[in-house]
C-alpha cells in the first residue's frame, strides 16, 4: 500500500544537524544547506564566464552578459545614473532570488522563497536599508514623503496616516507576492503528481489515463520555471522602484 505525502511536506524545515547554544537554535536546515548551495551555485557559475575568456565570449559569458544587461537595464530605467552605486546590491539580489526559485524545481530539493518568514526578512531589511538611505539623503525632509502637496491643513492628518500605511504595506506585498507565487505554484505541482501517480497504482484504464494529468504536470513545470524567473526579476525591479521613491520623493 502506497501512502502519499502530503503537498505541504515539502516545504517542512528539517534540522540536518542540530546544534544548539544555551537557548539559541543554531542547527543547519534543509533551508540554511540549500542557501549556502544557491551561494557555492552562483560563484561557481560566475566563474565559467571568467575561465577561458575570449574576445568572441563564449555561453557562459554570453549569458552572463545578458543577465548583468537585464539587471543594469532595471536600474538604468528606474534609478538612472544615481542607481549605479546599488548595482553590486541589486546584481546579487536578483542573481540570489533567480537560483533560489531555480534551484526549488529540482525533485527532492527545498525552495527558500517558499517560506514567509524568509521572504519578509529579506523584504523588511531591504525596506530599512532603503530608508536609512532616504534619510541619509534628505534628512528631515524625508518625511514630506508622508505629505501631498497643496493640501488643505484640516485633512492633513487623514492623510499623512493613509500615506503612511500605504508606505508600511509596501514591505508584505513584497514578501507576499514572492511566497505565495512559489508556494501555490509548487503545491499544485505536487498535487498533480499525486494525483497521477494514484491514476497509475489504481490499474486498469486509471493506469493509462495518468497520461492525461502527467502531460498536464509537465507544462505545469514549463510555467512554474517561467514564474520563477519572473519573480525573480519582479522583487528585484520593484526594490529598485521602492528605491527610487525615497531618493526622489516621489
Amino acid at each position: 500500500m502506497f501512502i502519499l505525502a502530503s503537498p505541504l511536506e515539502q516545504f517542512e524545515i528539517v534540522n540536518l544537524i542540530p546544534i544548539y547554544f544555551s537557548s539559541l537554535n543554531l542547527s543547519i536546515t534543509n533551508a540554511s544547506l540549500l542557501m549556502f548551495f544557491v551561494v557555492f551555485f552562483t560563484f561557481f557559475w560566475l566563474s565559467l564566464s571568467f575561465f577561458q575568456v575570449k574576445l568572441l565570449p563564449n555561453y557562459w559569458q554570453l549569458l552572463q552578459e545578458e543577465f548583468y544587461f537585464l539587471t543594469s537595464n532595471i536600474i538604468y530605467d528606474n534609478l538612472n545614473r544615481k542607481g549605479e552605486i546599488y548595482f553590486p546590491f541589486i546584481f546579487s539580489l536578483h542573481l540570489f532570488l533567480l537560483f533560489s526559485n531555480l534551484v526549488g524545481m529540482i525533485p527532492y530539493s527545498f525552495t527558500v522563497t517558499s517560506h514567509i518568514t524568509f521572504t519578509f526578512g529579506l523584504s523588511l531589511a531591504i525596506f530599512i536599508g532603503i530608508n536609512i538611505i532616504g534619510i541619509k539623503t534628505h534628512g528631515i525632509h524625508f518625511f514630506s514623503l508622508f505629505l501631498p502637496r497643496n493640501v488643505p491643513l484640516i485633512i492633513v492628518p487623514l492623510l499623512v496616516t493613509i500615506e503612511f500605511l500605504s508606505y508600511l504595506v509596501k514591505v508584505f506585498t513584497l514578501a507576499i507576492r514572492l511566497f505565495a507565487n512559489m508556494t501555490s505554484g509548487h503545491t499544485l505541482l505536487k498535487i498533480i503528481a499525486g494525483f497521477a501517480w494514484t491514476m497509475l497504482l489504481s490499474g486498469g484504464l486509471l493506469s493509462i489515463l495518468h497520461l492525461i494529468p502527467l502531460s498536464l504536470l509537465f507544462i505545469l513545470i514549463g510555467l512554474e520555471l517561467a514564474i520563477s524567473i519572473l519573480q525573480a526579476y519582479v522583487f528585484t525591479l520593484l526594490t529598485c522602484i521602492y528605491l527610487n521613491d525615497v531618493l526622489d520623493l516621489h
